[in-house]
């Protein structure tokens, strides 16, 4: 399972953190496209999408926000390009689906259960906010489900079975393993499966080293050779997972959705710096970070002629 080749997946903008928290996030289609190419110009295989009201910051899962900037990254760069279905816990799966049902990308997110999706803690940190929106969305993390039932995940994999789109899989949980592996079982999911495995949400699993070889631990018992290991930490776990996981022989993931930050007190300047981190982290270890070519042939992917933007 273990390559020497190290994927980067960079998720560039997305439902966790609202605008008002960093001024480097990316909002419009052009912030999201000229992000997007910059982390992958700066070593990321991979750019997660998720797309914006860019008059509000406000999440929106319409295909027509997600258009402008996939036609200009595909235009512009060579990298694979990863549309959410996780969308944000306020949206309705249907409403979760439509993009990546439109524009049948390489790869899609996939969240493997339904959970507790704890924001709130962040109000202790952030006090003034720029739109009317986004306190009541922290707030209302409290007493919010991240609604991910079998039968919506059933929805997901087979409404994409016949567009060859592979799904980065959202494992928040060891119990989100057991349910991929439930998926497997089916015939749902075919291998490689891009297990992706989250660390750090109020929620879900911690961010503790013996919580990332548990994870991986599971994951090896269930899938042998058949999957293909990365990592995510939110917030200040970033780096300290990011490492800890290449060390593992495990690919990874940075970019602002997940974390706002570049170092203590100190806010990323863009995605492409935490893209550039996380690099330098691999390259120290001995080891190369992939290409997107690399990454497709790694993940069996279908590839950017195939995708419908």
């Amino acid at each position: 399972m273990a390559s020497r080749k190290v994927i980067i997946t960079c998720a560039v903008t997305g439902s966790i953190h609202t605008p008002s928290m960093s001024p480097h996030l990316p909002v419009t289609a052009q912030e999201i496209a000229d992000a997007a190419i910059g982390a992958a110009e700066a070593g990321a295989a991979i750019v997660h999408l998720h797309a914006r009201d860019p008059k509000t910051g406000i999440p929106d899962q319409s295909p027509e926000a997600f258009e402008p900037f996939l036609k200009v990254i595909k235009q512009r760069s060579d990298c694979v390009v990863n549309i959410t279905t996780g969308g944000a816990p306020t949206m309705s799966v249907e409403e979760r689906l439509k993009p990546v049902a439109t524009f049948k990308p390489e790869v899609a997110s996939l969240n493997m259960g339904s959970m507790n999706f704890g924001l709130y803690p962040m109000l202790g940190r952030f006090k003034d906010f720029t739109h009317d929106w986004e306190r009541p969305y922290l707030e209302g993390s409290k007493d919010r489900i991240f609604k991910n039932t079998f039968a919506d995940i059933e929805n997901i994999l087979t409404s994409c079975a016949e567009n060859g789109t592979r799904f980065e899989i959202e494992c928040y949980d060891i119990g989100h393993l057991y349910t991929l592996a439930h998926f497997v079982d089916r015939g749902l999911v075919k291998p490689p499966f891009f297990v992706q495995s989250v660390f750090g949400i109020l929620g879900g699993i911690g961010a503790h080293a013996e919580d990332v070889a548990h994870m991986k631990r599971t994951a090896d018992r269930l899938f042998g050779e058949d999957y293909r290991w990365s990592v995510l930490g939110a917030g200040r776990n970033q780096m300290p997972v990011v490492t800890i996981a290449a060390a593992m022989g495990g690919n990874v993931r940075v970019g602002l959705e997940d974390s706002l930050w570049a170092g203590p007190g100190r806010l990323a300047q863009s995605n492409a710096e935490q893209v550039a981190n996380a690099r330098k982290i691999i390259e120290g270890l001995g080891l190369e970070i992939a290409t997107p070519a690399d990454a497709r042939e790694i993940l069996q992917l279908k590839g950017a002629d195939r995708v419908d933007f």
